[in-house]
């Protein structure tokens, strides 16, 4: 589809070197902004997949062009005053830096394609191709988890020591290597990793994850994979490849699969 002039990403390309000469964005880009953001990012942000839109709204528009006002609803306030409010700053720059990612040269095919690594070292998500940090595990999926602790189902806090988990532990590769070969998907993927308390995780060691754990590491990684989120694909790829020979169609049928094998 051809862009017309008016249109943001025409005008943004066309005044990005005086923009970036004044250190400022210029007017006309400020107006493209004004005119296309309540037209479409605005309008959009409250649909879901499907048609269908979230039961609250955070702002409500009136009035057009430069009259146009952005009235916040209580649901913003309530939200800005709950649990989960400081850690939600933290999970909206790690989905953006994916995201952003996704847009750089080369990475964007990587992703879909391949999906992303884990680097243990920094308890970062990579890109495969390019070995790259894009974000911090906690802050990429525990609002998927409603910022919660998958062992206990409390709040996460940023003022708590937080930790990754390996639901079904990862000595399992090892110890089954030992007499033989490990059959099971890799233990150190994505799927299996999730946000807890420090303290919850020094507690759980090495054990096998209890009933209710994995039915909350299932309803995350569906949530991630309902959503449009960039996490997203890694996800599809390992429900479709991670247990060769297995025709599995959601990941409660995934991890008891993964259970039986252990």
């Amino acid at each position: 589809m051809e862009l017309g002039e008016k249109d943001f990403l025409t005008v943004a390309a066309q005044e990005s070197a005086a923009t970036l000469d004044a250190g400022r964005p210029t007017e006309r880009l400020l107006a493209a902004a004004v005119r296309s953001m309540p037209m479409m990012v605005m309008q959009k942000f409250h649909n879901l997949r499907g048609d269908t839109a979230v039961p609250h709204t955070f702002y409500e528009l009136t009035g057009t062009g430069r009259q146009r006002v952005v009235r916040l609803t209580p649901d913003l306030l309530r939200l800005a005053q709950s649990d989960q409010a400081e850690s939600l700053a933290a999970e909206l720059d790690a989905r953006w830096s994916i995201v952003e990612s996704s847009f750089a040269a080369g990475v964007g095919r990587s992703l879909v394609e391949e999906g992303v690594a884990v680097d243990w070292d920094t308890l970062k998500i990579t890109d495969k191709r390019r070995r790259r940090s894009v974000a911090g595990i906690v802050e990429a999926t525990v609002g998927f988890q409603h910022g919660r602790c998958l062992i206990c189902d409390d709040v996460l806090s940023r003022k708590d020591a937080i930790a990754v988990d390996h639901v079904f532990p990862f000595s399992l590769m090892r110890r089954f290597g030992s007499v033989g070969s490990w059959h099971g998907p890799d233990l150190d993927a994505l799927w299996n990793l999730a946000p807890t308390h420090a303290v919850c995780n020094g507690a759980k060691s090495d054990r096998l994850p209890a009933q209710e754990e994995l039915a909350r590491l299932a309803a995350r990684n569906e949530a991630i994979m309902r959503s449009p989120h960039p996490l997203r694909r890694t996800l599809q790829l390992s429900l479709k490849g991670a247990l060769p020979g297995r025709n599995l169609a959601s990941w409660t049928e995934f991890l008891g699969a993964v259970q039986t094998t252990v």
